[in-house]
Parts: C-alpha cells; sequence; structure tokens
C-alpha cells in the first residue's frame, strides 16, 4: 500500500496523455512546428511565473544542495538535463506530426514501444532488477509490437522514434532524485524554449489570431504536459523505472481506443488481438502488485 500513491500517480498521468488526441485533433490545421513552439513557450511562462511566486525557498534549497556537489557531478546533472530537454523537445514535435499528419495509432503505438525500451534501459543501465514473470511481459509487449508492425511498417518506424526518445528521457530523470520535480521539470521547459527560440521566427507561420488556438494550447500546456509530466516524475520517485514503464501502456491503449470509436480510424482484427497481447503484457509485468492489492482489499 506504500506504493499506491506513486502507482497512481503514473496511472493518472498516462491515462490523461492516451486522450491527448481529443485537444491535439481540432488543432490538425495549424503547423506542428507552431503548435509545439506555442506549447513549450507556454508551459516554460507558467511554470517559472509559478517558481517565481510560490518556490523561491524550494529553488534557494535546491541550489544551495547542487553548490555542495562535487565538480563531476556539477557537470554531469547539467549535461544530463540538457539531453533531457532536447529529448523531449523531439518527442513533442514527432508526437504532434505523427499524430496530426501521420495517424493516432500511430503514436499510440509509439507508448508501447516505449514501455520496453525502458525496460530494457533500466535493467541495463539503472541495473533493476527483473523477475521471469516481468521478462515474460516484456516479450508478450514486443510480440504485440512486432503484430501491429505487419499491418504498416512505417508506423512502427514513426513509433520507434517517438517511443525511443521519451524511453531515453525517462531514464535520465533517475539522476534528478534529490531535486524538487517541479524545478526539475521548469528547467527542462526554459532550456526547451531556449533550443526553440531560434527558430520561431523562421519557421513559425503567421500569428494565430482564433482564441480557441490559445484556448487549446493552454489545456495542453497545463493538463497534457506539465501536470502528467510532474506526476510522472513523482511516480519514478516511488517505483522502478521499468513499472513506470510498463504502466505506461495505459496511454496507448486509451489512444486506440478513440482512434477506433472517436476518429473512425478502421481497426483490424490483428491490432485488435496486438494490443489485447499488450494489455496482458501490464497485467502479468505488475501481477505481484495487484494481487497483493487485491489481498489488502479482501483481508
Amino acid at each position: 500500500m506504500k506504493n499506491l500513491k506513486y502507482y497512481l500517480a503514473a496511472i493518472t498521468a498516462f491515462s490523461l496523455w492516451g486522450t491527448f488526441s481529443l485537444v491535439l485533433k481540432p488543432l490538425h490545421s495549424y503547423a506542428s512546428l507552431d503548435i509545439l513552439f506555442y506549447r513549450v513557450f507556454s508551459c516554460a511562462i507558467i511554470m517559472t511565473v509559478v517558481t517565481v511566486l510560490f518556490r523561491r525557498l524550494k529553488l534557494k534549497d535546491n541550489l544551495k544542495y547542487f553548490k555542495t556537489l562535487p565538480q563531476n557531478s556539477k557537470k554531469k546533472i547539467v549535461g544530463l538535463n540538457i539531453l533531457s530537454s532536447i529529448l523531449l523537445t523531439g518527442n513533442w514535435f514527432s508526437f504532434i506530426y505523427v499524430m496530426n499528419h501521420i495517424s493516432v495509432r500511430a503514436t499510440s503505438v509509439a507508448y508501447l514501444v516505449c514501455p520496453i525500451i525502458t525496460t530494457i534501459l533500466a535493467f541495463f543501465i539503472l541495473r533493476e532488477k527483473l523477475t521471469k514473470l516481468q521478462w515474460l511481459s516484456v516479450f508478450l509487449s514486443g510480440v504485440g509490437c512486432i503484430l501491429l508492425s505487419y499491418s504498416n511498417l512505417l508506423d512502427m518506424v514513426y513509433s520507434s522514434l517517438i517511443g525511443s526518445t521519451y524511453a531515453c528521457y525517462l531514464i535520465i530523470q533517475s539522476v534528478n532524485s534529490k531535486f524538487d520535480k517541479f524545478l526539475v521539470l521548469n528547467f527542462h521547459m526554459i532550456l526547451a524554449a531556449l533550443i526553440l527560440l531560434p527558430f520561431f521566427p523562421t519557421y513559425s507561420g503567421e500569428v494565430p489570431t482564433e482564441f480557441t488556438f490559445y484556448l487549446y494550447i493552454e489545456i495542453i500546456a497545463v493538463m497534457y504536459t506539465i501536470v502528467p509530466l510532474l506526476l510522472n516524475l513523482y511516480a519514478m520517485s516511488g517505483i522502478a523505472s521499468s513499472k513506470v514503464g510498463m504502466i505506461l501502456n495505459i496511454n496507448p491503449i486509451i489512444a486506440f481506443i478513440l482512434a477506433g470509436a472517436v476518429y473512425n480510424e478502421a481497426l483490424g482484427g490483428l491490432q485488435i488481438v496486438s494490443y489485447s497481447i499488450i494489455f496482458l503484457a501490464v497485467i502479468v509485468f505488475n501481477a505481484k502488485e495487484i494481487f497483493s492489492l487485491k489481498k489488502i482489499e479482501t483481508a
């Protein structure tokens, strides 16, 4: 039960992201880069204002702690956080482009590939131990993704690109466990905004004038970026990266349902079987926690 709050945080984050298409699809007429520019700039401004107004003491404490670290540790942390910002920026652009110009289903497959990559990276880089049952789960997820690639190989290429960037981002966040999650994410947003700023004058379109554009952008910034990313980072402070990665499968399963139910993207029998296998993999991977919770409820 002590880890329940971390599981709930991960489930809430990935459930929100599963419904991302509901607010992103209405912006399909806008260029992917424009959506990315305004999303990142909004996040950076909102989080910086909150930090300045409400989190100055926490910022001082974190800076004080950072100054006590050895020089090598400082360089490593700064370097990894710069890389995190680059990975997030790349992940967001590829996600927006694929969802609005390729298919919703391709983005859902991306976050089926992501847990497999995350789990394998956590095993080799973070030395997280996996049981035989959990390796079976990784195998089942892989089988599901391979089956999906038969229906559309190009979608799998796009999906692998999106999934790998976020998997690498998740693994890197393990080094930030001693720092405030909000401040870490604020740093990533500011840096992502600085990365994109030089490209804005040349690659942005005309300044949008429709109120609905800014409404959706702010919803995306708060409810589909800041809130789920904070929940994600919080979850990783209490449970293993590999477990967070496997819970991520909730995201594409919801997106898959929306692709068929809302956007009328054709659903094949092979796709339904593939997603069913991957859903089973999530249950298998977290079987120990699921059944221990059931025991507590029935006790």
